[in-house]
């Protein structure tokens, strides 16, 4: 069922009007591109300045930083020197520390030569000490070792060889002998078992 169209009276083609719509935007265009290509075309751009830093950042902001870089630098210069200084005195504390130390240990060794000497000396003076009284005859070397502290005599008897001990001990008063047999037994009544 086709219905007939209706013309329309004074009816216009259509795609004539669009067709004069689009030459018209393409001299538009046409006119557009001649009048701003003409002058770029005619001389060279100027390159423009490019600017690094905003415009707040000006001359004075700039000196300001790099003041305090400055000073900062400074800073971190005298902190460097410090470390040195104090490493150098640390270098040579440590250097006079080894050198007490030497010393330290030399006058150790002295003194243990020395005590050994008099340690040496002192066993040698009792030895022939003991040697005189253990010569000597019991009865004079009893009237010795009665005025003898206790302890002291208990030194030169337990020395003795036991008969010489013995001849002294029996000339001694009965008191005095007991005395010094005491502190003789007692001596080692302190010292541990194993």
């Amino acid at each position: 069922m086709n219905r007939p169209r209706a013309t329309r009276p004074n009816a216009r083609p259509r795609a004539g009007v669009l067709a004069v719509i689009s030459l018209l935007m393409l001299g538009s265009a046409a006119i557009r591109i001649g009048l701003e290509a003409g002058p770029a075309l005619a001389k060279p751009a100027e390159p423009k300045a490019v600017e690094h830093t905003p415009k707040a950042l000006e001359t004075r902001d700039v000196q300001a930083l790099l003041t305090e870089l400055l000073r900062r630098e400074k800073q971190v210069t005298q902190r460097e020197d410090a470390l040195r200084d104090q490493e150098k005195a640390l270098e040579i504390a440590g250097q006079a520390i080894e050198t007490r130390l030497v010393a330290l240990q030399e006058a150790e060794e002295a003194l243990r030569a020395t005590l050994a000497v008099a340690d040496n000396a002192a066993e040698n003076d009792l030895t022939r000490l003991t040697d005189v009284y253990q010569t000597m005859k019991p009865k004079d070397a009893a009237a010795l070792f009665e005025t003898m502290d206790a302890t002291f005599a208990a030194g030169f008897l337990s020395r003795m060889p036991p008969d010489s001990a013995a001849g002294i001990l029996a000339g001694l008063s009965p008191e005095a002998a007991y005395t010094i047999s005491v502190v003789m037994a007692g001596r080692n009544a302190s010292a541990p078992l194993e």
